[in-house]
């Protein structure tokens, strides 16, 4: 698998970025990841990288993009954050790699299972977690379905949340970054959201969510 070169990234475009991630997590579920020698990789991204995706992920240990999409190294911006949830931080971290590095989509990837989730629906409380969980607080109240159990023991009411939170956070992007915004209406990059089943390694993108115009 060849190095992403100035050139490669240059040539790709949104949606061939999403059939990319695609192709990769197909092999990652039939264990038939591409051979790569990463220290080759090192060495030929040691003078510039060019990322084809920006991933927003969450911090669990089970989520990594890089594997669950069998990317190598120099394919893509890896973000991850409990409960794959933004703030001013990690919008400026996407600016940068879509305006100024060149990444053609940007994906919110959630997963099922979600620690961070759970914890906001059982609205827990610990010093700097507090602030964090407030975030996917939104996502909780906006999961109207469910009437009772409406904690972490339901997991069907866990994992609706977990998609609400996702399609919130999409959502958020375009209306917090205008740079992002534009870049995506200009059909310069792409947004995606969908969630990882770490059970079954399958990631599955929600077409509404898809924001993906040809330039």
């Amino acid at each position: 698998m060849k190095t992403l070169t100035k050139e490669m990234q240059t040539a790709i475009t949104p949606s061939m970025a999403l059939e990319l991630l695609k192709d990769g997590n197909k092999r990652f579920v039939n264990n038939l990841k591409v051979n790569r020698n990463l220290l080759q990789q090192a060495n030929e991204t040691s003078d510039g990288q060019h990322p084809f995706a920006v991933i927003l992920s969450c911090i669990d240990s089970r989520t990594s993009a890089e594997l669950i999409f069998d990317q190598g190294l120099g394919d893509i911006f890896s973000i991850r954050i409990a409960g794959n949830i933004i703030n001013e931080d990690i919008l400026g971290s996407m600016e940068f790699g879509c305006k100024v590095a060149g990444a053609k989509i940007i994906v919110v990837l959630g997963h099922t299972k979600c620690g961070a989730i759970k914890g906001a629906c059982d609205h827990v409380e610990m010093g700097n977690l507090t602030a964090l969980l407030t975030k996917i607080r939104p996502a909780v109240d906006d999961e109207t379905t469910t009437k009772e159990d409406r904690n972490s023991n339901n997991s069907s009411f866990v994992e609706n949340v977990a998609t609400i939170n996702v399609k919130r956070t999409v959502k958020s992007i375009m209306e917090r970054s205008p740079i992002l915004k534009e870049m995506i209406e200009s059909g310069q990059i792409g947004i995606v959201g969908g969630t990882h089943d770490i059970t079954t390694g399958v990631v599955a993108f929600y077409p509404e969510t898809s924001n993906i115009h040809q330039v």
